[in-house]
């Protein structure tokens, strides 16, 4: 097995999706550029400008590049950034789904189609209506429904909304006053709307309690990833400036989540994004760090490595300073 080698060597790959589509694994990463730009917490240095997709026959071999299926200068409402994205499945259609500042500096969600998962992917003309913040991922339920969750503070702006209302003087919370929450919506028949305004995804702690801002070690910071195992559901999350990536689990799609632990201990580099998938049996981790570019936050790597389950549901917390 490759675990734990970078994926790709030819770009620099970060923030992966991982989705099982015909027997293989597709990988949705965003595409980091060699630029030479000044580290800020707005993420200034993240200017991406296409995606490329790439996929995985087995767990054996290292992915094939599928080549550009989508670049920032084709998405009609879009002005650059093309972050974190993911991919879903209706029917006989995959929906591409990504954020990017619109003309206005302000990050929206878009949509993009194809009838095949390794694009190339054409875009709606307008984001999704009432979408905003970065890191959206796409979670099919068991009973074929399909959620969104999505949102990142800091550069990502969600600390910035309140009831999904954006006001500039708001700020990310302190001390006692309740975290910011990641956000889910029930997606439209058509996937390329929301069924509902978007929800908070509330984590409580072990005594049924709201995070607080103070608690950065378990807040919730951006990165999300929603999964299904047996009758539980999982959702999972980077803590951003403490670099966890760290989860919770429900019986309700909705929540509230109840944390659970660590999934991956920090990686090299200043972020940390993940994405939980199963595959012939088996649960993987695919994630990034900054192992060939020796540490620089915007030259990173996409990896993967075997996950863990204990036999009450837990999962093995995963030391991301092994390479």
């Amino acid at each position: 097995m490759i675990q734990r080698k970078p994926l790709v060597t030819d770009n620099y790959t970060a923030d992966p999706s991982a989705k099982v589509f015909d027997g293989k694994i597709y990988i949705y990463p965003s595409h980091d550029r060699d630029i030479d730009v000044e580290n800020n917490d707005n993420g200034d240095q993240y200017d991406m400008q296409d995606y490329h997709v790439y996929v995985m026959e087995d767990t054996e071999h290292f992915p094939k590049d599928c080549g550009k299926v989508l670049d920032v200068k084709d998405i009609p409402w879009a002005s650059k950034q093309v972050w974190a994205p993911d991919c879903g499945k209706k029917g006989d259609t995959y929906y591409f789904v990504f954020p990017a500042r619109d003309k206005n500096g302000m990050f929206r969600i878009g949509i993009a189609t194809s009838k095949n998962p390794a694009g190339p992917f054409i875009p709606e003309a307008e984001p999704i209506k009432g979408s905003y913040s970065i890191d959206p991922c796409i979670f099919a339920d068991t009973d074929g429904e399909q959620y969104l969750t999505f949102g990142g503070i800091w550069g990502g702006q969600l600390d910035k909304y309140r009831n999904n209302v954006y006001d500039e003087k708001n700020n990310e919370p302190v001390g006692d006053e309740l975290a910011v929450c990641g956000k889910i919506a029930k997606m439209a028949d058509d996937m390329k709307s929301f069924a509902e305004e978007p929800r908070d995804v509330v984590i409580l702690d072990e005594n049924g309690e709201p995070l607080k801002g103070k608690d950065h070690d378990r807040r919730y910071f951006e990165a999300p990833c929603q999964f299904k195992r047996g009758d539980t559901y999982y959702f999972s999350y980077s803590t951003g400036d403490t670099h966890n990536i760290c989860y919770a689990t429900s019986k309700n799609v909705y929540g509230p989540y109840t944390y659970q632990g660590v999934l991956l201990t920090p990686v090299l580099g200043w972020t940390n994004h993940h994405y939980c998938v199963e595959f012939k049996g088996k649960w993987y981790l695919f994630y990034h760090d900054c192992e060939l570019s020796g540490g620089i936050n915007q030259k990173r790597n996409i990896k993967f490595v075997e996950m863990e389950f204990n036999p009450d549901g837990t999962i093995k917390t995963i030391d991301g300073s092994l390479n």
